[in-house]
């Protein structure tokens, strides 16, 4: 499967996920992806090889050893490793494909944002939404 980043400079190829997807509501998360919570699996670093822009990458080490890499140019963050581990954590949003699997856990409930709402009750479209309400 393919991923990439948001400006499309750097790209990654990894052959499988080692894990199933799964979401995480800690903090860190949150602030690292500016979002509600992050997707990751875990990939084997045997099965993953960066494709292009991999001197582009920066890193940012938040806890001993496990360093978040990110594209330098547009802030898309695509793995982290912790050292000694054979295995990265990918983050799932960055694939450019259906990695064919859905997440099966959520982790860090407990920290999870007080306004996020899930199911029908929300309003949905299609794409972006235009009336202004």
């Amino acid at each position: 499967m393919r991923g990439s980043c948001l400006c499309g400079q750097v790209a990654y190829d990894v052959e499988r996920l080692a894990s199933a997807p799964r979401r995480c509501s800690c903090k860190t998360c949150r602030k690292a992806h500016a979002a509600a919570f992050n997707t990751s699996a875990s990939v084997k670093q045997s099965q993953f090889r960066w494709l292009q822009g991999e001197e582009l990458l920066s890193s940012f080490e938040l806890s001993p050893g496990k360093h978040r890499y990110f594209c330098s140019r547009c802030g898309s963050q695509l793995v982290a490793h912790r050292s000694g581990s054979d295995t990265m954590a990918l983050r799932v949003a960055t694939l450019d494909e259906d990695p064919g699997q859905t997440p099966q856990a959520h982790i860090w409930l407990s920290s999870e944002v007080p306004w996020l709402a899930y199911g029908r009750e929300v309003p949905a479209f299609e794409g972006w939404e235009t009336s202004a309400s």
